[in-house]
């Protein structure tokens, strides 16, 4: 396909052309603001080795009920409404590596943009949060923890 057969074509077809070229600057948008945004999403498989290696601190951010049917093996129940980067349970933390978790990887994925804001180093969260975590067949505990 030729460059004029190409503005033909947009020429005729103007809302999906418009419609493309739309989609295409909110994806590299997406994608650019997310390489500058200071955290970083973990896969399962990353998050076990930065458990492994660096000791990371893991703040799981389920309801209560969630978090006692099962949870990451050595995370922290924290009540998204309670969540505070200030808060005796991170105070220490700044400098070792923080990730936020959830059921879903929304809640946490809020929570890491704001560990990054206070002040925390390493920050990272779990994609597709504790969902993922089973989808990998990792294991979870159950019970308070």
């Amino acid at each position: 396909m030729s460059f004029d057969e190409l503005l033909a074509f947009a020429g005729r077809h103007m809302y999906l052309s418009l419609g493309f070229v739309g989609l295409t600057v909110a994806i590299v948008y997406t994608e650019i603001a997310r390489l500058f945004r200071g955290y970083k999403a973990l896969r399962p498989a990353e998050l076990t080795a930065l458990i492994n290696r660096d000791n990371a601190l893991v703040i799981d951010l389920s309801a209560s009920g969630e978090f006692e049917k099962g949870h990451i093996a050595g995370s922290r129940s924290v009540q998204v409404s309670q969540f505070d980067p200030e808060s005796k349970l991170l105070a220490n933390a700044k400098a070792l590596p923080v990730v936020a978790v959830c059921r879903t990887g929304q809640a946490s994925a809020d929570a890491a943009k704001r560990l990054k804001k206070a002040g925390f180093e390493q920050v990272y969260w779990l994609d597709g949060g504790v969902q993922a975590w089973q989808q990998a067949d990792l294991p979870l505990i159950k019970g308070r923890g």
